[in-house]
């Protein structure tokens, strides 16, 4: 039996869904029994048979697996609440397992999973596929580069209509419910809640209480990081426009004749436009190639 083999079939063995009272299953999904894989590649020792050792894996592996995902989107469990969340886990892990070093990937293709998959969010899709989003940018924005900024010195090189560069940590949200807020919110309730009671029962009580979700918001987002720290500001459609025109590789004048100004002032306009920059230049949003 090669290395290989005995690795694929390991693998596939602990990926496979929990029963209800947290063992293994009997069976795998296609029917296979789980006594005759452990068999194969496991030995019993004096204490455990090898359907029980590999029963170790299977469950470490769930455990921390759930934790993980649960941890990275406590917006989402809000929403659709935690049975739903549970069940939901347990079949994108399946069908999407971890394919990285990191459990930071782990939610990586969510939000794509979720809009195939809607039954899990039925009743709520839109504002959850956009705290999926929002959760998703943040960890992002968290762990992306950011290289030396522009500074005024800067500028005269690149010529009378740069292209500015994006940081690479800053992302862009186009939603429609205001997440930001109920995330902050979710965020603020569990540290609350974890500060008070240590109790495992109290805390559960706690988070699956039926909450209120906000009403439909169009909102633009910029999710950046400072200083070690991810932020979410929220921008004026025109500054969004402008930011992902940007982003795209678009001239700053290019980037602000995509925007339609129509219904406003056009000095006004222009104010606002030197107070984006003066900002973006100021946080550091624009960066060297």
């Amino acid at each position: 039996m090669s290395l290989d083999h005995i690795q694929r079939t390991m693998f596939d063995a602990i990926r496979q869904p929990l029963t209800a009272d947290e063992n293994m299953r009997q069976r795998s999904r296609d029917g296979k029994s789980m006594r005759a894989v452990a068999d194969e590649i496991i030995k019993p020792n004096d204490r455990l048979t090898s359907f029980e050792r590999l029963e170790i894996y299977n469950r470490q592996y769930w455990f921390r697996i759930l934790s993980a995902l649960s941890e990275d989107f406590p917006g989402l469990r809000a929403i659709i609440g935690e049975a739903a969340f549970d069940k939901m886990a347990v079949e994108y892990l399946y069908e999407c397992p971890s394919q990285s070093f990191t459990l930071r990937n782990l939610g990586s293709r969510l939000e794509s999973w979720l809009r195939q998959h809607p039954a899990h969010i039925a009743g709520n899709e839109q504002i959850a596929v956009d705290m999926v989003r929002l959760e998703w940018a943040e960890i992002e924005a968290f762990d992306e580069a950011a290289r030396p900024r522009v500074t005024e010195a800067d500028l005269p090189a690149l010529g009378p209509d740069p292209h500015f560069q994006l940081q690479p940590h800053i992302r862009l949200l186009d939603l429609h419910y205001p997440v930001d807020d109920l995330l902050i919110t979710v965020r603020s309730e569990l540290e609350e809640t974890d500060i008070v009671s240590n109790a495992v029962t109290e805390r559960t009580h706690s988070r699956s209480r039926r909450r209120r979700l906000p009403k439909p918001e169009r909102i633009f987002l910029a999710v950046h990081r400072a200083d070690n720290m991810v932020y979410f500001k929220r921008i004026d459609r025109e500054a969004f426009t402008i930011l992902s025109s940007l982003r795209d590789g678009m001239t700053v004048s290019n980037a602000v004749d995509e925007v339609d100004w129509s219904g406003r002032n056009i000095e006004e306009a222009m104010a606002d436009v030197q107070k984006w920059f003066a900002y973006w230049s100021a946080a550091g949003w624009f960066c060297k190639g």
